[in-house]
Order: structure tokens, then C-alpha cells, then sequence
């Protein structure tokens, strides 16, 4: 402890911000020293998601107490985690109001508890000159007023928060001028979102994952270099999406009546993960050609993935990396007859050099589906079959496998289960 108290304030700040804020405070029991120290800290959590009741009142009357008195000039981070509604609405707005208050650069607000909307959101966090990362999780309402000011807000997190109306979620974007990492979930059921309009500039991230049924979907995003989407919807809505030209990686996973307008606008992509729902056939159609496209994960669980694999291979010269699996939680189903291509894709030819497969039964379909592979593919150089619960028995699969005729020499199977 003697060699600590000679450390300077500055270090022992440091030293602390290494620590969980509850840690932090509870230094300031050890001496007179140490009482205030932990009120410069740059970063403050606190998570009363498993609190009792007794605890969140504690909670409560500790931060009313000592946020105010807080002394860091700066404050980078505030995270604030709840789930029993025993803290309420009110006493968070101040809290926030304080911290915004404080030049915040990174703000977190999670609620888990299924009850109404919270307004917890001070006005003055729309004008906060400074901030850099929002994140809002739960029912929170988002009631953007019409004075909005984001200067710096480069990465915007909204999970299952509640609009006040459509233009709610636009007006909040067309005001973040450097906004280049957006990530939207389901909003909260209570109030259902209808509209989804991203017009950012300026943005190269996107991630969106809806159920909802909107009337509206627009995305018109022309810097955008990653894009995640789920969206399951057939009702046909109105939908613009624009061009994507520097579009890099996409992972999408849609039940979608728009679904060729959204393949046309991502043919940029040099890593595609794709999972098109049976309702999304007829496919794409022709015309569209992913010359740049270098790994495709395809999930075979729709029935229709093979004829899904067979025009993504077309559509493909460039391949260099397959990669055929289920995603996580996807129920599988007995996926189509395998219709091979009348001629061979030029990717196999010329450019495949990987080929995996994860979650492989040895089902017919699937069997010829590998065997065509290996049958076709000049450039494999490896192939790796991951298998689970199979119809046939794991060493009747990999002879089955390792005797079919191999368009490369070079090419080494790998068998794992």
C-alpha cells in the first residue's frame, strides 16, 4: 500500500480505470487518499440487470448523490444496464442529462424488461457536440425533436427502441454528418416500425435485421463497404435500394418480393454469405454477374439452395473460396434435386480453389453436388466435408467421396465430423 500511495493522482486514475466502476468506487474506503479518486474516472458502468430491489434503491441514491459531483472534464463512456423496473424513468433522464453534460463521447443505455416505452432521453443528447458512439437497446422512445446536431457521431447502435413516428429514425440520420457504422433491430412491438428509410452518405457499415412488415424500405447508402441484412417479409411494399459500388462483404438473409433489386445492388461483393428463403423464387434472374466475388458462403437450407448454387456459380468467373453450410438456429430441409449446369462455370475451370461443406449428410442431392465439384474443378486445391448425423456411414461417405474421378491433381480431401 506504500508504494501505491506514492504513485501521482494521474497514475492512480489510470490504474483504477482498469477496474469495474463498483471496484473503483469501493477504493475510495481504503484511506483519505484514495476517497475521491475514483471521480475522475474517464469511464463509468454500472449494471443493475440482477440487482434486487434494495440494491437498484442503493444504486439509485448513489448516483443521484455522486453524479453530479463527478470531476472528470471529459467523460468517454457511460453504460448503464438494467432490468427491473425498479429504477425509474425519471431518475434516469437526470442521470442522463448529467453525463450528456459532461462532453460525453460514448453513451450505452440497455433495458431488458418488457414493459412501455421509457423516455429517458434528454433533449440535449440530440445537440451532444461531442459524441462519438450511441447505443440504445430496449424500449427506450426515441423522440428526436427538430433541433438535431451530431457532429461527431460515428457508430449508432438502435435494438428494439420504440419511434415516436416514421420520420423519428430519418431525422436522427439526415443529422449525423460523419455516421459511418449503423446497426437497427427489430423496434420494439408496442409501436411497430412501417417505415425504414437509411439515407446516410457518409456511411460504411450497415446492419439490419427486421421481421416487422414495413410499407416503406429504402437504403441508399453509396459508401457502404459491409452490409448485414435479415429481413423477412412478403408483403410487397414500396422498396428502393439503391446502387452499393463499393460494397465489399454482405451477409443476407431474406424472405423478400424485391429480391432481384436487392442481388442487383450488391454484385460489387468480394465475400458474400447468402441464404434466400424458398419464397424468395423465382430467383434472381439473369443479367447480373459478381465479378469481383472471391468467397461464397451459401446456406443450403432453403429447398431451393441448389438452384441457388448452380446460378451463383454462373454468375461467378472469379470464385476462389465455397462454402456450403446451415446457419445457426435454421431448420434444415431436404433441399431439391441437384440440376447440373448444362455447360461448367467458368469459376470452376478457372478460379475455385476451396470448397467446404459443414453439416454434409450424404443425402443424394448432396453426394452428386460434391461429387460434380471434384468432378469439374481444375484449381481445388482443398476440400474439407464436416459431417453430422448421416444417412450413411462416415467411412462409406468419404470412400464414396475419395474414389470419385478429381479435375485437379493436386487436390487433398479432408473427412471430419
Amino acid at each position: 500500500m506504500d508504494i501505491i500511495s506514492g504513485l501521482s493522482e494521474e497514475l492512480l486514475i489510470k490504474i483504477l480505470s482498469y477496474l469495474p466502476t463498483k471496484v473503483a468506487v469501493s477504493t475510495s474506503l481504503l484511506s483519505k487518499q484514495w476517497e475521491f479518486i475514483w471521480m475522475w474516472l474517464p469511464k463509468l458502468e454500472y449494471n443493475s440487470k440482477y440487482y434486487s430491489e434494495s440494491e437498484c434503491e442503493r444504486l439509485r441514491c448513489f448516483l443521484d448523490r455522486n453524479l453530479p459531483l463527478h470531476r472528470a472534464p471529459v467523460l468517454e463512456s457511460f453504460r448503464i444496464q438494467f432490468r427491473h423496473p425498479h429504477l425509474k424513468p425519471e431518475d434516469i433522464k437526470l442521470w442522463l442529462l448529467t453525463v450528456v453534460s459532461r462532453c460525453i463521447r460514448e453513451l450505452e443505455v440497455s433495458y431488458s424488461y418488457p414493459l412501455k416505452e421509457l423516455n429517458v432521453l434528454p433533449s440535449s443528447l440530440y445537440t451532444c457536440k461531442l459524441l462519438v458512439t450511441l447505443r440504445l437497446n430496449g424500449p427506450i422512445l426515441l423522440d428526436v425533436p427538430r433541433m438535431v446536431c451530431l457532429p461527431c457521431l460515428k457508430k449508432l447502435r438502435l435494438h428494439r427502441v420504440t419511434y415516436v413516428n416514421k420520420g423519428s429514425l430519418q431525422r436522427l440520420l439526415s443529422n449525423c454528418p460523419v455516421l459511418n457504422d449503423l446497426s437497427v433491430e427489430e423496434p420494439n412491438s408496442t409501436r411497430p416500425m412501417r417505415n425504414l428509410s437509411v439515407i446516410v452518405p457518409s456511411l460504411l457499415r450497415l446492419t439490419i435485421d427486421m421481421i416487422c412488415v414495413l410499407d416503406e424500405f429504402v437504403i441508399n447508402t453509396p459508401s457502404l463497404e459491409y452490409l448485414k441484412l435479415e429481413y423477412y417479409s412478403d408483403k410487397s411494399h414500396r422498396c428502393l435500394i439503391e446502387n452499393m459500388p463499393k460494397l465489399r462483404e454482405a451477409s443476407v438473409e431474406v424472405l423478400f418480393p424485391y429480391i432481384k433489386r436487392l442481388i442487383g445492388s450488391i454484385t460489387n461483393v468480394k465475400k458474400l454469405t447468402l441464404c434466400l428463403s424458398d419464397c424468395s423464387e423465382p430467383l434472381y434472374g439473369d443479367g447480373f454477374v459478381f465479378n469481383q466475388l472471391e468467397h461464397l458462403k451459401l446456406c443450403v437450407c432453403p429447398k431451393s439452395s441448389s438452384n441457388v448454387l448452380v446460378q451463383l456459380l454462373k454468375d461467378s468467373p472469379n470464385l476462389r473460396v465455397l462454402d456450403l453450410f446451415e446457419m445457426e438456429d435454421h431448420v434444415p430441409r431436404r433441399m431439391d434435386g441437384w440440376n447440373q449446369p448444362t455447360t461448367v462455370p467458368e469459376c470452376l475451370l478457372s478460379s475455385l480453389e476451396t470448397f467446404n461443406w459443414s453439416g454434409y449428410l450424404g443425402r443424394p442431392q448432396e453426394r452428386d453436388i460434391a461429387i460434380y465439384i471434384l468432378k469439374n474443378a481444375r484449381c481445388l486445391k482443398t476440400v474439407k466435408i464436416l459431417s453430422e448425423a448421416c444417412f450413411v456411414s462416415r467411412d462409406d461417405m468419404l470412400k464414396e467421396l475419395a474414389l470419385c474421378p478429381r479435375a485437379s491433381t493436386t487436390c487433398q480431401l479432408v473427412f471430419d465430423s
